[in-house]
C-alpha cells in the first residue's frame, strides 16, 4: 500500500517561488553582514545536550528535541545559534583572536506550537560581536539590523530597545530578584496575552503582591512622547533606587546619542516592556517589529550577553549579537506583498522548434556572457512550450525554429506584451536582457 505523502506538523516544504524568494533574501542579508566585516562560521545541528541545557529557559528546555544517538550519547538539536557560538568561541578563541565578528546562517529546532510564521524548524541569521564591552559594539549590531532591513526594501519598522539591568534592578527593588527570570518570562508575553493575563500569571507564579505588580506594570507601560531621550528623562528618578537601575539607564543614555548618528530616530524607540525571555542576556536588548504587521512579532532580536561562555571557560568573554528570523520575516513580507517572487531564477527560456543543437549552443554562449538560461528539453509545438513559459512566469523566451537556424538569427518574444523581435547576434540578445535580475 502506498505511503501517503505528507509533511510533519510544524515543518514546511517550500515550492520554487518561495524558496527562490528566500534565497534572494539570504544573498541580501549576507551582503549586509559582510559590509560590516562579519565573517561566516558554521556549527553542527546536533550538540551534546549539556551544551544546550545550561542556559536555555525552562520553556525552551521543554521545546528542545533531545535524544540518545547511536553511541548512547545525550544529544540535542540546537534551538538557537547563540549557545553553539559560546561553545565555539571557548573552543577556538586562541585561533580566532578577539574581538571576533561572526555571522552564521542555519536551521534551528523548537518543538513549540506551530502557528502563522512560526515553525518547528526555521532559519536564523545570526551576527555577533565577541570579546569587547564597548558601547560601540552594541551600536554596530543595531546599525546592522537597520541597514539589513533597509536593503531588503523594508521601510516601516521599529527597533525597540531596553536593558536587562533595568529589569534586574526593578526586581531587586521589588524584593524579588531571585524570581527575575520567572518575571521576565511572563512579561515577555505581554504583547501576546495582554496586560490582564500577565497580571494574573504574575500573581500565580511569583511572590509579587498587588502593589508590587502595579509598580512593575506601571513602569513597563511608560511610553516615549517624542524620542528615546524623552523617555529616559521620565525615568531619571529610578536611578536612585539601586545600582542596577542606575547602570541600565545610564548605558541607554550613552547609547542614544550614538544611535542618532547612524539610524534615523523614527526607526528606534526605548520600550521598557521588552524583556527577551532567554536567560543569558545581561545588558542592552532589542526586538524589531514590522509596523504594518505587529501581530507577526519580532523579526530580528538580540542583545548583550556578558557571561555566555561561563560554562566552558573561567575567562569572561563579553558579546553582543542579534538574530534575524528569516522564515517569519519572509512570511511577513509575503503578506505585505513586498516579495516579488519568481518560479525560476533564469532570465530566459529557449524554445527549440527545429533542432536541439542550435538551442544548446546558444544557451551555452548566453550563459558565458552572464545570463541565466533554461532550455526547453524537447522539440515541440510552440503552444505547448509557451504554456510552460507562462506557468513559470517567464517574461522572455527565445524561439529558435528552422528559419532562425538557417539565418543564424534569434527571435526574442516578450510573453507579457506578445511582441517578438529578431536579433542578429547573441551579444545583442544579451545587451537587451543583461539588466534583468
Amino acid at each position: 500500500m502506498p505511503i501517503t505523502p505528507r509533511t510533519l506538523s510544524g515543518f514546511k516544504d517550500r515550492l520554487p517561488k518561495e524558496a527562490y524568494a528566500k534565497s534572494q533574501m539570504l544573498k541580501s542579508i549576507i551582503h549586509s553582514f559582510e559590509k560590516f566585516g562579519f565573517s561566516p562560521i558554521e556549527t553542527p545541528h546536533l550538540e551534546y545536550a549539556e551544551i544546550l541545557t545550561k542556559q536555555g529557559s525552562d520553556e525552551i528546555q521543554k521545546e528542545m528535541y533531545r535524544f540518545k544517538d547511536h553511541g548512547n550519547r545525550e544529544v540535542a538539536l540546537r534551538f538557537d545559534l547563540t549557545l553553539p557560538l559560546a561553545r565555539f568561541i571557548a573552543q577556538y578563541k586562541n585561533i580566532l583572536g578577539l574581538p571576533f565578528k561572526r555571522y552564521c546562517i542555519g536551521n534551528v529546532f523548537r518543538g513549540e506550537r506551530a502557528q502563522k510564521g512560526r515553525y518547528r524548524e526555521f532559519t536564523q541569521c545570526d551576527f555577533d560581536f565577541i570579546g569587547t564591552t564597548s558601547i560601540g559594539s552594541d551600536l554596530e549590531i543595531l546599525e546592522v539590523i537597520y541597514q539589513t532591513l533597509k536593503e531588503l526594501k523594508i521601510q516601516n519598522f521599529t527597533i525597540y530597545i531596553n536593558h536587562r539591568k533595568i529589569f534586574n534592578g526593578l526586581c531587586e527593588y521589588l524584593e524579588a530578584k531571585e524570581y527575575v527570570n520567572d518575571i521576565l518570562r511572563i512579561i515577555d508575553k505581554i504583547d501576546k496575552i495582554g496586560k490582564e493575563a500577565v497580571e494574573r500569571e504574575l500573581k500565580q507564579s511569583t511572590p509579587l503582591g498587588q502593589e508590587q505588580i502595579h509598580i512593575l506594570l506601571n513602569f513597563i507601560s511608560k511610553k516615549q512622547t517624542s524620542n528615546a531621550t524623552s523617555l529616559l528623562q521620565d525615568i531619571q528618578s529610578y536611578k536612585s533606587l539601586n545600582s542596577q537601575l542606575k547602570e541600565g539607564i545610564e548605558e541607554l543614555e550613552s547609547l542614544c546619542p550614538l544611535l542618532s548618528l547612524v539610524i534615523p530616530e523614527n526607526f528606534y524607540a526605548i520600550n521598557l516592556s521588552i524583556a527577551r525571555g532567554l536567560g543569558y542576556y545581561t545588558g542592552i536588548i532589542y526586538e524589531t517589529i514590522l509596523k504594518d504587521l505587529p501581530s507577526l512579532g519580532s523579526v530580528c532580536s538580540g542583545g548583550r550577553y556578558d557571561k555566555l561562555t561561563q560554562n566552558f571557560t573561567q575567562e569572561e568573554l563579553s558579546g553582543v549579537g542579534a538574530s534575524i528570523g528569516l522564515d517569519r520575516l519572509l512570511s511577513g513580507l509575503e503578506e505585505l506583498k513586498l516579495i516579488d517572487s519568481k518560479d525560476t531564477p533564469a532570465n530566459l527560456l529557449i524554445i527549440p522548434l527545429y533542432t536541439l543543437n542550435y538551442a544548446y549552443e546558444s544557451a551555452k554562449e548566453l550563459r558565458e556572457l552572464g545570463l541565466k538560461v533554461e532550455v526547453y528539453p524537447e522539440i515541440t509545438k510552440a503552444k505547448k512550450a509557451f504554456a510552460y513559459a507562462n506557468n513559470k512566469n517567464y517574461q522572455w523566451v527565445m524561439v529558435l525554429g528552422e528559419e532562425e537556424q538557417k539565418e543564424q538569427s534569434y527571435s526574442l518574444k516578450n510573453m507579457q506584451s506578445g511582441l517578438q523581435e529578431k536579433y542578429a547576434s547573441l551579444q545583442s540578445v544579451y545587451e537587451k536582457l543583461y539588466q534583468l535580475p
